[in-house]
């Protein structure tokens, strides 16, 4: 009865250690081996991020702002068309012709930036915080995400206007 009972504990012990080590293994997308066969997905695929942005996403928000940046002199900003404890950091990039704002977001919330008006004395640009689904459960923190907007041309000694859009 005592040999039973070893012989049963080890058992249970390499069923165990087995299900520990099967949580690396997952069926790759598109496999045709969703009938329980599992493999090993490798840990470089191709949804690893392009450099400079967090998601792979082109133009997606990201924390810092692009190495050789140059920062917009706050004689050329105007900033008053946003809440008080709103960022007001804004750089140029690529000649001038890439803005680089410093955005506000929370929760479930991305901050998006759009090109809305360019003319030959400003750059009007709308900052907005889209909101994620309702229902869904968000943190409540704040983050401060770069975010790059194109340009039609450089900046150059434009006045760059930022706006909060709700």
């Amino acid at each position: 009865m005592r040999y039973l009972t070893n012989v049963i504990g080890l058992g249970l012990i390499v069923v165990a250690v087995s299900a520990c080590g099967a949580q690396n293994q997952a069926v790759e997308p598109g496999s045709g081996q969703g009938s329980g066969n599992l493999s090993t997905v490798p840990p470089s695929s191709s949804s690893a991020p392009a450099p400079g942005s967090q998601s792979g996403v082109p133009n997606a928000p990201r924390q810092e702002v692009p190495e050789g940046s140059t920062r917009v002199p706050d004689k050329q900003l105007d900033a008053s068309g946003l809440p008080a404890d709103y960022p007001r950091e804004v750089h140029t990039s690529n000649g001038g012709t890439i803005l680089n704002i410093r955005g506000q977001e929370g929760g479930c919330g991305h901050a998006t930036a759009e090109a809305a008006q360019q003319d030959g004395t400003r750059v009007t640009v709308n900052l907005t915080e889209l909101k994620g689904q309702t229902g869904q459960m968000c943190t409540m923190d704040i983050r401060y995400p770069v975010i790059s907007v194109t340009l039609a041309a450089p900046l150059g000694e434009r006045t760059v206007v930022l706006k909060q859009m709700r």
